[in-house]
């Protein structure tokens, strides 16, 4: 068996993936991490196939525990991410401090903190194995809606009995049992141009016709269903004193569940221009479908709490709005998700987290690897 860790030296292994920084659009960035963790797994004897990176983005892991009981039927996946949303250069003017029961950090959060604590959960178990096979997933662009991971995620999922993902616990140590799905779409619009002053009447406004549009996907915002909808950016014109041609925006919706998704899709579907001289185009769509807490989620999860129990502390779930790979695996293994560090501050200049949470959160990790049959 692996010699069990002490905070202090999870945190300084910790230390190691923060200090290599993994930017998503960095690839050598990303698989400069990659090559630290096929080293540190291969050392415990495991097999690390890498799969290579396309469009620009950093290379994938997939690393399978020899040590996982019935080694040819569904085990256990776990799903981690290299990548960051901090660019290259963030270290210098952010770099890895400890302070007192917190430690600082880009990315240590969300998530190198709780993949790595996943990699010495599976690493103790050496010895005595596990019920079932264990196989750790690393992709390298979770942070952009992993669009060359998916279906590596999705096809290693349909083949797990359970899938834990080592995103960050949330508001104090709760774990995720439901995510929101995530809609996005571009709108385009295009008008006619005219000068402003002297041929008004011969423009057809498409920053009008986006801006009505705006408001109708505004309206789709319902806090009682918890669907909520979001114009982040828009832009359009050419001048001040110019009719519009063409105007943009880019639009993210939320959706409880795969009911509230169809009604969406619906709408988009319908959407029509208010001016017929304008024209109209949409694209985007599902970027992660819902993750609801299914009967069978529910039961992993007062697994999990039952474990934590044991261990001396009270594990509570969450329902969240935020995505994760989590979301494409939910409907296809059950899936408990935020079973990384606790902390806060993901995707900020202040992103920590919490010292004394180490050794709980991977003990969790580790019993769930024992116990899952």
């Amino acid at each position: 068996m692996s010699v069990k860790k002490s905070a202090a030296e999870l945190l300084e292994g910790i230390r190691a993936w923060v200090e290599i920084e993994s930017h998503t659009a960095d690839a050598p960035g990303v698989n400069a991490l990659a090559d630290r963790i096929s080293a540190e797994y291969a050392a415990i004897g495991a097999e690390v196939e890498r799969v290579p990176g396309r469009d620009g983005l950093g290379d994938h892991l997939v690393v399978r525990a020899p040590w996982g009981g019935g080694q040819n039927g569904p085990g256990i996946l776990i799903l981690s991410h290299m990548d960051t949303v901090h660019p290259r250069g963030t270290l210098a003017r952010f770099p890895f401090r400890a302070e007192g029961d917190i430690a600082y950090g880009p990315g240590i959060y969300d998530m190198k903190g709780g993949a790595y604590l996943a990699l010495q959960a599976v690493a103790e178990l050496a010895g005595p194995g596990a019920p079932l096979p264990v196989t750790h997933l690393f992709v390298s662009d979770e942070e952009i809606g992993s669009p060359t991971s998916q279906e590596l995620i999705t096809g290693l999922a349909r083949g797990a009995k359970y899938v834990l993902v080592t995103e960050p616990a949330r508001e104090g140590g709760k774990i995720v049992i439901a995510r929101k799905g995530v809609m996005r779409y571009e709108i385009r619009t295009f008008g006619r141009a005219a000068h402003s002053g002297a041929r008004h009447e011969d423009g057809r406004s498409a920053i009008a016709e986006i801006a009505r549009l705006a408001l109708r996907f505004h309206a789709l915002t319902d806090y009682a269903r918890g669907i909520t909808a979001n114009v982040g950016m828009i832009s359009g014109g050419s001048g001040v004193n110019v009719v519009a041609a063409e105007a943009w925006m880019a639009v993210d919706v939320r959706v409880p569940d795969l009911a509230a998704q169809a009604e969406v899709e619906a709408f988009v579907a319908a959407l029509a221009p208010q001016d017929p001289d304008v024209a109209l185009e949409v694209s985007g769509g599902i970027n992660r479908p819902a993750y609801e807490a299914t009967p069978e989620i529910a039961a992993l999860f007062d697994r999990a709490k039952a474990l934590a129990a044991e261990l001396g502390f009270t594990l509570e779930g969450l329902k969240t709005g935020g995505g994760s790979d989590g979301n494409f695996t939910a409907t296809l293994a059950p899936t408990l998700d935020g079973l990384g560090v606790d902390g806060e501050g993901g995707h900020t200049d202040h992103e920590q987290l919490y010292i004394s949470s180490l050794e709980p959160r991977r003990d969790l990790l580790r019993r769930l690897l024992e116990t899952l049959a």
